[in-house]
């Protein structure tokens, strides 16, 4: 923002901003030479943004300062807004790869979209948040992500202290938002958080230490209320996608000859179009002849048909998904205990964009009383509660076989797996645990679970128990004590 447009604001935020414009060129030349323990908190949350933002996507940091935590972001395109010449002048030694322009937060001029949106450490130094996220929301797609931290008004007296005893970089008078505020602003603007979590307790380095305090007892009752800051990540508030986008709907079949013809009758058709993949999975029985002969019997349907070379469902998902042409895939166990009926409110519910990952629940309504036993219930119950925790993200029903996203968030999910490792005979996590990294929009549906007509489970109770207990613990490591 120029000084004429500064001038131009009403006298008491134009006086604001110009003792902040002074406050932060004073605090840039004086960082030149001089270090705090602030060092050690910007580091670890260099570390919290690297976790939520992959490299190579187009970033924007609005009050970048000297552009360190957008560089560590490794951008593509990484730009950088701060009304300070004297930060903007270090950013631009300092990031030579990056671009910097000098803007106000609350008139930004920038003409692009980004994926990503930082306010890091800002909301409370601002004169108008409101106006500064509605800046904001002309630089977003409906698939970019706003990411925010904001100190706790805890740790006022702290700072005040740091900064009077010189450890910290001095401020002015802040406005002290707490994460009720800020994602009221959101709403206002329309954002909409998708999760929000505590960072930070022991922003010193020392060594060991300050890994326990920050990544693990940070995340736990009672600490998490003592942080430092808090993040929120939010996205806009998505309009309706086109309606006439293409279906495929995967169809792992293992000993499942007698629900075939079924399927054939009851699964809808959506979209443009809807296709059937079949991934018959080592049976018993002669599911996969069964299945060629309806194939054969019904050519309204656009089918295929393939036979696993690995085993478990999750290896049968992703080699549907690898097969599918569909713009949206939808997951449909062979069993029909969820009801094929109900796939069209999974469709209207992505294409709405009132979620970009729809998870089947069928711990919300009564089941029917042979559809579940007692102990795989309860363990159900467990698991969700542990995945709501590690993924930030309510999750009612981990293991319910009905899933639906977008095509292209598929593929960013299987290009980035290697992140999680490929140890999930169900599919379900792998999907869980892809969405929640990628800060997909997670939205739980209800449906009525029923008791099979045919054949008998294919889920072992403990065996399969012990898994979802490793896999538990090797998520935390990867999403929640990062």
């Amino acid at each position: 923002m120029s000084e004429k447009t500064i001038d131009s604001l009403n006298p008491a935020q134009s006086s604001y901003q110009q003792a902040r414009q002074r406050h932060w060129n004073s605090v840039a030349r004086k960082l030149a030479t001089w270090t705090s323990w602030g060092a050690a908190y910007h580091e670890r949350l260099a570390e919290i943004y690297q976790s939520l933002v992959p490299p190579g996507l187009s970033v924007l940091e609005i009050g970048c300062a000297r552009g360190d935590l957008l560089a560590a972001l490794k951008p593509a395109l990484g730009v950088g807004v701060d009304f300070s010449d004297e930060m903007l002048g270090a950013a631009k030694e300092r990031h030579p790869q990056l671009r910097f322009v000098r803007a106000d937060a609350h008139a930004l001029g920038l003409n692009q979209k980004f994926d990503v949106v930082i306010l890091s450490d800002l909301a409370n130094d601002l004169w108008d948040v409101q106006t500064a996220l509605q800046q904001v929301a002309q630089l977003a797609t409906p698939r970019s992500r706003i990411i925010i931290n904001s100190y706790s008004r805890l740790w006022e007296p702290i700072l005040r202290a740091a900064e009077w005893m010189d450890l910290a970089k001095p401020t002015l008078d802040q406005n002290w938002l707490t994460v009720e505020d800020i994602a009221g602003l959101l709403n206002l603007t329309d954002f909409e958080v998708i999760k929000q979590w505590p960072e930070i307790i022991w922003p010193l380095p020392t060594g060991i230490f300050s890994d326990l305090c920050n990544r693990y007892l940070v995340k736990l009752w009672p600490f998490k209320y003592f942080a430092l800051t808090n993040v929120l990540v939010a996205r806009p508030r998505p309009p309706p996608e086109a309606s006439d986008v293409s279906v495929s709907v995967i169809v792992p079949a293992r000993n499942e000859a007698g629900n075939i013809a079924e399927i054939f009758a009851r699964v809808p058709r959506m979209g443009r179009s809807t296709e059937l993949v079949f991934i018959e999975g080592h049976s018993r029985d002669d599911t996969f002849a069964v299945i060629e002969a309806a194939i054969a019997a019904h050519p309204e349907w656009s089918c295929q048909l393939a036979r696993q070379s690995g085993v478990g469902k999750g290896d049968a998902v992703r080699l549907g998904f690898s097969m599918a042409k569909g713009d949206v895939l939808m997951i449909l166990d062979a069993d029909l205990t969820v009801p094929p009926e109900d796939l069209p409110r999974f469709y209207e519910a992505l294409g709405s964009g009132k979620g970009e990952f729809i998870n089947g629940a069928r711990l919300i309504y009564p089941m029917e009383k042979q559809a579940m036993r007692f102990i795989n219930l309860l363990g159900n119950k467990f698991f969700s509660l542990a995945f709501s925790w590690l993924l930030g993200q309510s999750i009612k029903d981990t293991l319910c076989g009905t899933k639906v996203l977008w095509k292209k968030d598929y593929d960013l999910i299987a290009a980035n797996r290697a992140y999680f490792g490929d140890f999930d005979p169900f599919g379900d996590f792998d999907l869980l645990f892809g969405a929640a990294k990628l800060n997909l929009k997670i939205l739980d549906l209800p449906v009525r679970y029923r008791e099979r007509t045919y054949g008998t489970t294919n889920i072992q109770r403990w065996r399969h128990a012990l898994l979802l207990f490793k896999m538990v613990f090797f998520a935390a490591g990867r999403i929640k004590f990062i």
